[in-house]
């Protein structure tokens, strides 16, 4: 834990520097060929939607994003852009529903109200690949402006682990039921450093089929982030 709040602090020192060192560079002749907001960095809050009644979230289900993102002006004013990247992620996602292995199946449950655990996440590794359509009112020569950025994001994901950790006991294995390929809509809105991120996912968390125990009920979990980004130039 310790480790990820250095990391959420060092990302958002690198995401301030900026604005102030900039300020203090005005009098150095503006670049009409400027470009805007190529690294990227943000902090979520993770809710799972479509999910079975049974299904409730416990804990704090975060994701931590960065990566860059080639700015490509489309007009000459260069306030509308495309934005074509590449980035890293890391997702959990914390609930009552415990995966369980089973001659090298993944077997699914709901875990008893009076169950007592420290906790229960699926956790994900992944490469994103984001496209966005990008509005500012920036000019060659004013770094703090409004942006909304809007677009697609693709996910492939390269690990994936379940973890359950009790008084007792600890299990953690990789799960492949977690769908490989994932994608979803992403808007981005904000003023100088700060802004809102969300993303909405239009696949589902698991592959086709997977259901909770005998039940027959499948499992159709959907991601929503919703949190914030950082941009530095």
């Amino acid at each position: 834990m310790t480790n990820m709040k250095g990391l959420v602090l060092f990302f958002f020192y690198m995401a301030v520097l900026p604005s102030y060192s900039q300020e203090g560079e005005k009098a150095i002749p503006a670049d009409s060929l400027y470009l805007e907001d190529q690294f990227y960095f943000g902090i979520t809050y993770n809710f799972l939607l479509d999910r079975p009644n049974e299904i409730t979230q416990r804990n704090l289900s975060y994701g931590l994003q960065l990566g860059f993102i080639k700015d490509i002006p489309l007009n000459e004013r260069r306030n509308i852009a495309l934005g074509i990247g590449i980035g890293y992620a890391t997702n959990s996602y914390y609930s009552n529903l415990l995966a369980s292995e089973s001659r090298n199946n993944v077997v699914y449950s709901i875990l008893d109200p009076g169950t007592d655990f420290k906790r229960n996440k699926i956790e994900n590794h992944l490469v994103e690949f984001p496209l966005e359509f990008r509005w500012r009112n920036s000019t060659p020569s004013e770094y703090k402006f409004w942006r909304i950025y809007t677009g697609l994001k693709f996910g492939y994901v390269f690990g994936s682990r379940d973890k359950f950790v009790s008084t007792s006991e600890k299990i953690s294995f990789a799960n492949k039921d977690i769908r490989d390929f994932q994608y979803g809509i992403t808007l981005n809105v904000g003023y100088n450093t700060f802004n809102i991120h969300a993303y909405y996912s239009l696949s589902n968390l698991f592959n086709d089929g997977v259901g909770i125990g005998d039940r027959g009920e499948t499992v159709t979990l959907k991601p929503l982030r919703i949190g914030i980004i950082f941009y530095i130039l």
